[in-house]
């Protein structure tokens, strides 16, 4: 089985990804109930992220076709990085293809010691995913009383939440020890393949 590749995005492509983006995460939410004339993600939330410090937009391409995109922002230090979006084309899911796309984004950036990502609380799909498939670990859950402090304050009474409001946050830490397993577990399991 090939692995997926990741391609730097062209802007010419970017309409297009931002589509394909805008339906992936629209898709996911309706699997949860949350349904709406407005995308999940705006086109300027998506162009923000793309645009800041530090990030790269990457699209995902597998035996030559695309099937989905990411973009991560790494820290000055290139130590501490964020996955802000993470998607597969809907006709692509349940094929394994999320996990071998994380794989690739952690083997394109070596020294990441932590990852950050974030979705929200009622994505059982998305928790089960970053939490049993790719090793993060739930940091924080933002809420009402306790906002994420990244996020301009929503209007409405104290106390409500929308979706937006409550997310969880997830972490997920390496370090050269965690490389240096890996390597000596592919380098047994090579040895006992002879």
């Amino acid at each position: 089985m090939t692995a997926p590749v990741l391609h730097p995005l062209e802007i010419s492509d970017r309409p297009e990804f931002i589509t394909r983006l805008q339906a992936a995460f629209d898709a996911g939410a309706a699997a949860f109930g949350s349904e709406s004339d407005e995308p999940v993600i705006s086109d300027a939330e998506i162009r923000q992220s793309m645009d800041q410090p530090g990030a790269a937009t990457w699209d995902v391409r597998h035996d030559g076709r695309r099937v989905g995109g990411a973009v991560v922002a790494i820290g000055e230090d290139g130590r501490r990085a964020s996955l802000d979006l993470l998607f597969i084309d809907t006709a692509e899911q349940g094929r394994g293809l999320g996990q071998r796309v994380w794989a690739c984004i952690e083997a394109r950036y070596p020294a990441v010691e932590v990852w950050r990502t974030m979705t929200p609380y009622e994505d059982t799909r998305n928790i089960h995913f970053y939490v049993n498939t790719c090793g993060f670990h739930i940091v924080e859950f933002f809420h009402p009383g306790h906002p994420d402090p990244g996020e301009p304050p929503r209007a409405g009474s104290a106390g409500e939440a929308s979706g937006a409001d409550l997310m969880f946050a997830f972490e997920k830490r390496r370090s050269p020890a965690d490389d240096a397993r890996s390597d000596n577990a592919a380098a047994a399991a090579g040895r006992s393949a002879r």
